[in-house]
């Protein structure tokens, strides 16, 4: 594997809990097109990504965005909520001349959004359609053109070119499914017996994960759809050990925005362990993955965290300890010196004086 691959392949597998079959898939093509060996006339790859809400779909899309170009907002993204009729397909592309608005409608697909991320050294655009089963018909034949030729033609007639991006359609086609299949080994109160039985079974079930999600998909989509995608991979549902290693990074995440915001004069950050198992506590929800822990830590420590600073009463040089309260049976913010803070949590995220 080339020196370029293989730093990609690092960079995600920091930034990505879980999901390796997904990070190798990227890589894979990501290396071909490095050779000089991707197909000409098409897009550099093209990758359907099923699976549960919160197993971290969109979120790879954006760390590889942020590891190639340094931005993990470089997306071009397209909400498929939006185009559930066929004539908001026009948002898209366009109107053709002569049609009512049609000077002002600027088609969200132009070659200047695709290039508008383009770097010096990286000229590669992500291209995101979110929630690709709730688009139109007609979203998805316009999509069998830009798979296959990597061309798009717009209402005015000009031409959009694909051939330097890499497209990703996401899907929670299966996911109740696959949910079933998983949830024997999620959660806190699953039993011993349960999580080891489903250790044992790891393979089958990652079968059975992969075959429900391409099973629906194969349901949904017409087989001219399917037939132009490059690789369709299935997220598995994230269990315990990978929360942990989300919350860590997420955790991470917020001592860079601390510090951010303090300027040169930084803040000591820390999370004790206590604290961290307290947010799982609060932040496993198997319904939504990834993201109740998300929601849970901005709750939970940035928002009481924000308060602090705002009032002054945590500043620059300051260190900080969040700590868990068993009597509050809430977290607690402390500085060095273990003189509490007036910020104490309940379990249900409300603030009281120390």
């Amino acid at each position: 594997m080339g020196r370029e691959a293989e730093t990609l392949l690092s960079n995600l597998r920091k930034r990505i809990v879980g999901q390796d079959e997904a990070v190798r898939q990227i890589v894979d093509i990501y290396q071909t097109y490095l050779a000089g060996m991707a197909s000409p006339g098409r897009p550099i790859g093209s990758f359907l990504f099923l699976g549960p809400t919160g197993s971290g779909k969109t979120r790879t899309v954006e760390a590889l965005a942020e590891s190639l170009v340094g931005d993990a907002h470089a997306v071009v993204k397209i909400d498929c909520a939006e185009f559930q009729h066929s004539h908001e397909i026009a948002k898209l592309i366009g109107s053709p001349p002569g049609y009512l608005g049609h000077r002002e409608t600027h088609p969200l697909l132009s070659q200047e959004t695709l290039n508008q991320y383009h770097t010096e050294k990286v000229k590669l655009t992500f291209v995101l359609f979110d929630e690709i089963e709730k688009a139109s018909d007609a979203l998805w034949n316009l999509l069998l053109g830009v798979l296959d030729k990597a061309t798009l033609t717009l209402g005015d007639n000009r031409r959009v070119d694909f051939s330097h991006a890499m497209i990703f359609m996401t899907s929670n086609l299966g996911a109740s499914e696959m949910n079933h299949i998983i949830r024997p080994s999620l959660g806190f109160a699953a039993g011993e017996a349960e999580q080891q039985a489903a250790q044992m079974m790891d393979g089958k079930k990652s079968e059975k994960l992969s075959k429900a999600g391409k099973e629906a998909a194969r349901k949904r989509f017409s087989p001219e759809f399917m037939n132009r995608i490059d690789k369709t991979v299935v997220f598995n549902p994230l269990g315990e050990s990978e929360l942990k290693k989300i919350l860590g990074l997420e955790l991470r995440a917020v001592e860079e925005r601390v510090s951010r915001a303090t300027g040169a004069v930084p803040i000591s950050f820390t999370v004790n362990a206590a604290a961290q198992e307290f947010l799982l506590r609060e932040g496993t929800d198997l319904r939504y993955g990834a993201r109740h822990l998300k929601r849970a830590v901005e709750r939970l420590v940035v928002q009481p965290t924000s308060n602090l600073l705002a009032t002054s009463q945590l500043q620059g040089g300051d260190a900080l300890l969040v700590d868990f309260d068993p009597e509050a049976s809430g977290l607690m913010f402390l500085k060095e010196s273990k003189e509490a803070v007036p910020h104490r949590q309940s379990n249900k995220g409300n603030s009281a004086a120390a």
